[in-house]
């Protein structure tokens, strides 16, 4: 059975792109006949907003995108993660590192090896998951064959952080395993990210989901939309914002839907969706 998932970052309130990615993988979901979760990408309390959590589901309730099961939080997970780390270094996927931003700074922000960044001391060490010498390459459903060279865009890459907290990789990808993701669709933004995250998997002997990469919002100027770059949350104006993100997905309501409630616009929403009217697109334009 199909099962996607939503798992936004509590450093604010949902904003245009946000809801963009939401709405495709519910549709995405939903369409299939599938399931469709909610995750709360929490590791990093440093940029999580008090409340934040919170008000983000409601604004998912209040445009009618209802999930199923229960919310999950990566903050709640750590043991797991732990234990994943300890099972890659064990099998020599992973290697510790003592190696600052300024020692990486001076290699050009090019990881020089698991040979030169071995540490005295264990407890003042990040982890890092060792990367192929060959470009490693996805196929994703809405943009194609993709291939990165990760041995030459900064190397082995780090899957717990120096202060013990596990990486966004790691648990991303642990979480995706875990939860039984069949399918994740999210920002065309995150690509490069995805060949990490499927590293981990491989190296952990699990089987990666189907990847569908989504256009972002971006302003006028070409810039995605962002919570740290100040993008204005989403109006209150709920069926003004699901229709309007409808039409950026490609997907046009007819004009008596107009300030009609969430469910009937997701209804009509739900026969028409087509996740290849978006192939190759890379991003979506504001207004």
């Amino acid at each position: 059975m199909y099962r996607g998932r939503f798992a936004p970052t509590p450093s604010g309130p949902l904003h245009a792109g946000s809801l963009l990615t939401a709405v495709a993988s519910w549709l995405d979901a939903r369409a299939a006949g599938g399931q469709w979760w909610v995750r709360v990408d929490d590791l990093d309390q440093a940029r999580a907003v008090p409340g934040a959590a919170a008000t983000q589901l409601r604004q998912l309730e209040q445009h009618g995108l209802c999930w199923d099961g229960t919310v999950q939080y990566q903050s709640q997970r750590c043991p797991r993660y732990q234990a994943a780390v300890e099972e890659l270094l064990a099998a020599g996927h992973a290697f510790y590192c003592s190696l600052s931003r300024k020692d990486l700074s001076a290699c050009g922000g090019l990881h020089p090896g698991a040979a030169a960044a071995q540490p005295a001391d264990l407890r003042d060490a990040a982890v890092r998951l060792r990367v192929p010498a060959q470009p490693h390459c996805i196929h994703d459903r809405l943009q194609g064959d993709h291939w990165v060279d990760l041995a030459a865009c900064g190397g082995p890459f780090v899957i717990r952080r120096r202060d013990g907290i596990p990486a966004y990789q790691l648990a991303c990808a642990l979480d995706d395993v875990d939860d039984g993701m069949t399918d994740v669709l999210r920002g065309i933004d995150l690509l490069d990210s995805t060949h990490r995250q499927c590293l981990v998997m491989e190296a952990l002997g699990c089987a990666p989901p189907r990847y569908g990469h989504l256009p972002v919002v971006v302003d006028r100027s070409g810039h995605k939309l962002s919570k740290s770059a100040g993008a204005a949350a989403l109006s209150t104006d709920v069926s003004a914002n699901l229709m309007q993100t409808l039409q950026r997905l490609r997907l046009t309501p007819p004009a008596a839907l107009t300030g009609a409630p969430v469910a009937e616009l997701l209804a009509w929403a739900l026969p028409h969706w087509q996740s290849e009217c978006l192939c190759g697109l890379a991003s979506v334009p504001a207004d």
